[in-house]
């Protein structure tokens, strides 16, 4: 498998839906819910229309997951997972770090990952053995040399209450120096960039996850759950950091 042609593939694609999503925002969208109380546009359906209608013409054998229009062909052995728009309570208030993601499995481990947040035009991108990068720059996760340095990036509070991390989450604000919301997945992306040192997402799913672990993996990061498995994560937390933290960012969730 060319993980570099994929990996040029997923770019452009997700540049594409990216910048579609443009001329929606702030422009007074009507927002509806899902079941599950989260909020979808039209903005996220015909990012994700498009996204799809390119991969079905240049790789019409690959599967497709999608957060807004479920999975075709699951039995391929080559995966993309796409998110239209991660972030979107950020994208309805105006907040320009909604990303666009893609994601592309083989055999079920994620090995191509893309970040396009389309209003900043920042583009971070990795694959296997290939590196990460910003932009056409290779980037890294920064060397902070103590927990006590460093900065922390959540999405909201809200979801630590549900899922059962809010001791987790106190325990960490009070060992790191900074912190600041309204991360999804720009918040790995700015650990990934070494912008940051810490992300944590109290809940994901495999459209919030697939890309984050090939870019945090080629930066040089850790990526993983509270519970520490290194496995792709859905329904579940996830976390990024540089791996000097791993060990001490773990403990915090062990219960006693």
């Amino acid at each position: 498998m060319d993980l570099h042609l994929l990996l040029e593939a997923a770019k452009e694609i997700a540049q594409l839906g990216g910048d579609l999503t443009k001329k929606y925002f702030k422009n007074g969208v009507t927002v509806n819910l899902k079941d599950d109380e989260s909020p979808v546009t039209i903005a996220d359906k015909e990012a994700e229309k498009l996204m799809r209608r390119e991969i079905e013409t240049h790789f019409p054998t690959h599967g497709i997951i999608g957060e807004e229009y479920g999975a075709i062909r699951p039995d391929s052995s080559i995966q993309w997972v796409l998110d239209p728009i991660d972030g979107t309570k950020s994208f309805i208030h105006g907040v320009p770090l909604y990303t666009t993601l893609i994601g592309i499995l083989v055999d079920g481990v994620p090995q191509v990952g893309v970040i396009y947040q389309p209003i900043l035009e920042e583009l971070c991108y990795a694959a296997t053995g290939l590196g990460c990068f910003l932009n056409g720059d290779p980037v890294q996760v920064r060397k902070t040399i103590k927990l006590s340095t460093a900065s922390m990036m959540i999405t909201e509070l809200k979801h630590f209450e549900e899922n059962g991390y809010l001791a987790a989450h106190d325990k960490m604000m009070h060992a790191t120096r900074y912190h600041r919301t309204w991360g999804d997945a720009y918040g790995h992306m700015m650990v990934a960039t070494g912008r940051a040192d810490i992300m944590f997402d109290p809940t994901l799913n495999i459209w919030d996850a697939a890309a984050l672990h090939p870019i945090i993996r080629e930066a040089g990061g850790w990526f993983g759950s509270a519970e520490g498995n290194e496995a792709l994560v859905d329904h579940a937390s996830g976390i990024s950091c540089h791996p000097d933290f791993k060990d001490e960012i773990l403990g915090f969730f062990r219960k006693d």
